[in-house]
């Protein structure tokens, strides 16, 4: 079976994690949950100003002076071949425009690696994170098209609570909250057989 951990991005997987930003590209595929490592790439910040920066938001006093919110990214990492199959954030509070738009948690699988249940993994890792930063529940947001992201929702016990237009990127979204003890409790039989021993790095 296979198996998975989260893992804090760092120099030695900056070329692993530049070919997974390009891998979206080139299925011309939405991108979400790197903590903006895609938008920064296309600017032209190198990698290693992206990961200092990164690394800073963790603190939440540089993240509110930044108008920003504390939060950490990871990558989604497949033990069995070591390969970053998906990346995800975690925003420990939200602002005004995360309560409607964003979310605590953003996520993406690699175009290559979907379908087969991995999102779902992932957002179940990221639960456990969100238990040891006291979050009792979490907001997951995804547009009303994305079957896939809804269906990671819902498998993990996400309530709808209502649809937003957002008007920056013309899609609506369906914001679900999901309650992080009572996902973890319920779930773990379903997803603790695929989730490494690793400690995060």
């Amino acid at each position: 079976m296979e198996k998975f951990y989260l893992e804090l991005p760092s120099l030695e997987r900056k070329d692993e994690a530049i070919e997974f930003i390009e891998e979206f590209y080139k299925y011309d595929s939405q991108i979400h949950g790197t903590g903006g490592l895609d938008g920064k790439l296309k600017k032209g910040m190198s990698y290693e100003e992206w990961l200092s920066n990164n690394t800073k938001l963790h603190e939440e006093k540089y993240a509110l002076e930044q108008g920003l919110v504390p939060a950490y990214t990871y990558f989604l990492i497949r033990e069995d071949d070591n390969k970053i199959v998906g990346m995800i954030d975690l925003r420990l509070r939200l602002n005004d425009h995360l309560r409607n738009f964003g979310g605590h948690i953003g996520y993406s699988i690699r175009p290559t690696e979907r379908k087969k249940g991995y999102n779902k993994i992932n957002l179940y890792l990221v639960l456990q994170i969100a238990k040891k930063n006291d979050l009792e529940n979490v907001l997951v947001t995804c547009a009303d098209y994305n079957e896939g992201s809804r269906k990671s929702i819902l498998a993990l016990g996400g309530k709808f609570e209502k649809k937003i237009f957002d008007e920056s990127d013309n899609e609506t979204l369906e914001l679900y909250w999901i309650d992080v003890n009572e996902a973890l409790e319920k779930y773990k039989d379903i997803y603790e057989p695929y989730i490494s021993k690793r400690k995060i790095k």
